[in-house]
């Protein structure tokens, strides 16, 4: 993995080979999956893998955002994560929503985090071991540090980008994206109005992987921005309906290319499709 800008990505054989660390009561290894509806993790996940409900576990419960930095800090000392873990995050959809947990891992200032390459599914489908088995590890005590504002994206900063033009990259599908839906098919309509952010350009989130759910290579990445006019030099905003598919976009903009200025609106389309006074625009880009 070590063509990629950071060492961020883990492998199914890395992991594999660390199972006993990952099932130990010692939290120095903790392994995470994180998805929205946890029906899956319940009936067999990787041995030793904490469950969590992204929707529950890790969003606040009383407003619209994510966890406040003493409930973050809660919340992973009660399934037996420190600061000090060395965490490894999977989930469904390739990652979708562990993605979203590893840029909140981030916000808060853990360092020593890693995505699964490919996933659930990709672990599942190559036959790696299962458990119905959920872990009870100790609770231990979580010190936060942060929160790192430079890698979120607010309302301001998305204004800011369209008045200077700055990269703004959707990554919803393109029925999304051109205003003839508000959500994929089964998916909560969260918006009231469909199109996109003036200035956005669509690149899709599964842009970024292979038809395995790995991440492509470093130079695929690369290229695939740089065809959008996408280097890194600029401030580039990545967004979605409700930030966890932006996320995917966002680890591979700023953790396996290392361009720094990339920021995840986590807000995204969820905020913006329902502001008032907000511009939008509908159709392809460029229509």
């Amino acid at each position: 993995m070590s063509d990629y800008a950071n060492d961020v990505l883990v492998s199914a054989d890395w992991v594999e080979e660390r199972l006993d660390e990952f099932q130990s009561d010692d939290p120095g290894h903790r392994l995470v999956e994180v998805d929205v509806d946890t029906e899956l993790y319940e009936e067999r996940h990787a041995p030793g893998a904490i469950g969590f409900n992204w929707e529950t576990d890790l969003q606040d419960q009383t407003q619209r955002d994510i966890l406040k930095k003493e409930d973050f800090e809660e919340t992973l000392g009660a399934a037996g994560i420190s600061d000090d873990s060395t965490v490894v995050l999977y989930g469904d959809n390739s990652n979708w929503f562990a993605a979203y947990t590893y840029w909140q891992f981030k916000y808060y200032g853990h360092d020593d985090v890693h995505l699964l390459d490919g996933g659930r599914d990709y672990w599942v489908e190559n036959d790696y071991p299962l458990s119905s088995d959920e872990p009870d590890f100790s609770a231990v005590e979580y010190d936060a540090s942060g929160p790192r504002e430079s890698i979120r994206a607010y309302r301001e900063d998305v204004e800011n980008a369209i008045e200077r033009g700055l990269p703004l990259v959707d990554v919803r599908s393109p029925e999304e994206f051109k205003g003839e839906i508000l959500a994929p098919p089964g998916l909560q309509e969260t918006a009231q109005r469909g199109g996109h952010i003036p200035g956005a350009q669509n690149i899709s989130w599964a842009a970024v992987t292979n038809e395995d759910g790995t991440f492509k290579d470093f130079d695929d990445l690369q290229d695939l921005y740089a065809e959008r006019g996408i280097d890194g030099d600029e401030t580039t905003v990545a967004y979605c309906r409700i930030g966890e598919r932006s996320s995917v976009a966002w680890f591979a903009l700023h953790e396996l290319l290392g361009y720094d200025d990339a920021i995840n609106y986590d807000g995204s389309w969820t905020e913006w499709g329902n502001l008032v006074g907000a511009p939008i625009e509908k159709g392809e880009a460029g229509d």
